[in-house]
């Protein structure tokens, strides 16, 4: 079911000081911030050859990350994105081994412009998975 790892998500205080530091630090290669209101989050992408780091920040009080920023005002490790082929049939087979798909449970449209959904973390080792259509 599992495809390729398509991106690993760093939840940030501050996207301008994130971007600046891994363009003049370590020369990555980085996408312009991206606001994402359905989603609650401004994102910029580092382009690495195998995979992407996605850079989020918070948009708004009642972003969804916002808890975690609380817990980590300096920002880290907020989820893991893998693409599937086929994100109905991952999303029901995994609903039928008992993960729990968080929201309404249907894809919505990501930063990518593909369907993507998000897996509770005590589903999975205590981290949050979000699975994108390949």
């Amino acid at each position: 079911m599992l495809g390729r790892l398509n991106h690993v998500a760093i939840a940030v205080p501050d996207l301008a000081v994130a971007i600046a530091n891994y363009r003049d630090n370590l020369g990555a290669s980085v996408s312009a911030p991206q606001k994402e209101p359905e989603h609650g989050v401004t994102v910029a992408f580092v382009e690495l050859a195998n995979t992407k780091i996605e850079f989020l920040e918070p948009l708004g009080d009642e972003s969804p990350i916002a808890a975690f920023m609380e817990r980590n005002p300096q920002g880290g490790i907020h989820h893991i994105c893998y693409e599937v082929d086929d994100i109905f049939a991952a999303r029901d087979h995994l609903k039928a081994q008992g993960a729990r798909v968080l929201g309404s449970g249907e894809p919505k449209i990501g930063a990518h412009g593909k369907p993507v959904l998000f897996l509770h973390p005590k589903d999975f080792l205590g981290t949050l998975v979000e699975l994108e259509q390949a």
